[in-house]
């Protein structure tokens, strides 16, 4: 299994390419942008709070990287924690790496609720994060950018 490694500086390049890969694939529905990018890094490299970064690590070799965002869920009465990014190479999908990374996040974190999205269309991560527990929410999440 892979290695899960809290993110750091001799990380950030090589996430900045998978995130450059990710959130112009299918499975996100908005693109980012190298400023977005660049401060998602920075923030889970730094001591914010509110956000962790993790890579994968399996013979040496990063192959994907995980963020959460920390909050608290007043709908369910406890810490909430978001799991902002999942991204795994191609060659590395299927082989248990999420599965294990929420395993991970369930033990640092065991009277929290997870929660996350996903498209719809996303087959295999559906079918990876129901086989992980995770339900379906049947409502409608909102924005507003300031």
């Amino acid at each position: 299994m892979a290695n899960i490694i809290r993110m750091a500086e001799e990380h950030r390049e090589c996430v900045l390419d998978m995130m450059r890969v990710f959130y112009t694939s299918p499975a996100v529905f908005t693109d980012g942008s190298e400023e977005i990018y660049k401060n998602d890094a920075e923030h889970c490299i730094s001591d914010d709070p509110f956000v962790e970064g993790y890579v994968f690590e399996e013979d040496g070799s990063i192959v994907g990287y995980a963020m959460l965002a920390k909050s608290f869920s007043t709908e369910f009465g406890r810490r909430c924690i978001w799991i902002e990014d999942l991204y795994l190479l191609p060659q590395c999908r299927g082989k248990g790496i999420g599965s294990e990374f929420f395993r991970f996040v369930e033990e640092k974190y065991p009277d929290a609720i997870l929660r996350l999205e996903v498209e719809e269309e996303n087959a295999s991560a559906v079918h990876t994060y129901k086989k992980n527990g995770f339900d379906v929410l049947p409502y409608m999440e909102m924005k507003k950018i300031l």
